[in-house]
């Protein structure tokens, strides 16, 4: 008889645990430089990247749940399911992104691990963000805005101030509380600078470079109207997530050089769902194989279109699956009911398992 197969759970304290064993300054570089090589190696004829499908409503608040799948051939399936629910902080005290992230052996269907996507989601948010900042940002860049100031914005003022020594961080929020708030969530970073409340003429004017991290409405956008801006301003804009949501201006976007993450699902759910396809640059994997093409955009406008890409999700799994493994940390379940008789879902009921009791319907009488 076969071992039955286990499932590896790394929960929330596990990654709690493996980013204080080892760092979050270490492991951000560590997730940055991995998926950096994972986009430069990528091979579209080897992993089969579909885009997410999910269940969109509007009660008892606006949200969505979705899910988000990749393939490696030869090796296994990744599938983050995760929940957009904009109400959910000021209603339920609750993120308003939550997920999970599993992957499953291609041999037998088996799920071989599945972890907390919460906290892994905003920082291989931020960590692609990194990548495509490198790639097109002015290297001298100082000043960073921030239009946004919910949970990506602590990750993505971390991973950024790793990599750019910034002089100033400009923010603005519509909700006063989390704009205010902002600096004593961030004072766990020592590479920090000064975070200043602004306006959006004086972000857009001051900004190196913007990050545009909102919960807008679908129809509500843009944020804003044109405003003057540096020459080479370099924007991350990773709230645009479904159709009809959108953050920047149009005209904008025609005089900047737009590259999408996930082209197949930007088109449909990006900042590129409003652009002809003459407007919409090569994706990010094209500018991390070729990156000397493309360094001539850090004199000029650029805007990165992230809409999340499940590519991201697969290398952050196993890279904690990794690092927890070092630390022995982790549980393995058998969730999956595979012991016994493969042919006969029932088995558990023969004599050789008379020692699980079983409930029936019947009233007992005394």
């Amino acid at each position: 008889m076969h071992p039955a197969p286990t499932t590896l759970v790394l929960t929330r304290r596990v990654v709690e645990q493996t980013l204080a064993h080892f760092g979050l300054d270490s492991v951000m570089r560590r997730l940055v430089s991995r998926l950096e090589k994972t986009m430069m190696a990528h091979d579209a004829e080897r992993t089969v990247t579909p885009t997410r499908s999910g269940f969109h409503y509007d009660t008892p608040h606006p949200g969505l749940v979705e899910w988000m799948p990749i393939h490696e051939r030869g090796r296994d399936v990744t599938i983050k399911v995760v929940g957009y629910h904009p109400k959910n902080p000021e209603v339920y005290g609750l993120p308003t992104i939550v997920s999970t992230i599993s992957a499953y052996d291609t041999a037998t269907g088996h799920l071989s691990c599945i972890m907390d996507g919460v906290l892994p989601t905003a920082m291989r948010t931020a960590a692609a963000s990194v990548i495509a900042t490198r790639q097109f940002a002015n290297p001298d860049s100082r000043t960073l805005g921030l239009i946004g100031c919910g949970a990506q914005a602590v990750a993505h003022v971390h991973a950024l101030s790793l990599y750019y020594a910034f002089d100033r961080i400009l923010i603005y929020d519509v909700d006063g509380q989390a704009s205010g708030s902002l600096a004593d969530r961030c004072r766990h970073f020592d590479t920090v600078a000064d975070i200043e409340l602004s306006t959006l003429p004086d972000i857009l004017k001051s900004a190196d470079i913007l990050l545009t991290a909102t919960s807008i409405d679908v129809g509500a956008g843009p944020l804003f109207d044109v405003l003057p801006h540096r020459p080479h301003l370099h924007v991350n804009a990773i709230g645009s997530d479904f159709p009809g949501k959108t953050e920047l201006p149009l005209s904008l976007l025609q005089h900047a050089f737009v590259c999408p993450d996930f082209r197949p699902q930007a088109v449909l759910e990006g900042e590129c769902q409003r652009l002809e396809d003459r407007y919409i640059g090569d994706d990010i994997v094209a500018v991390c194989k070729n990156p000397v093409a493309y360094h001539h955009l850090r004199e000029e406008l650029t805007v990165y279109d992230s809409t999340g890409w499940s590519l991201q999700d697969q290398v952050v799994l196993r890279l904690f699956a990794e690092m927890a493994a070092e630390l022995s940390l982790g549980e393995y379940l058998e969730i999956e009911n595979m012991s016994g008789d493969a042919t006969n879902p029932y088995h558990f009921l023969s004599a050789e398992a008379e020692a699980i009791p079983v409930r029936t319907t019947a009233t007992a009488r005394t």
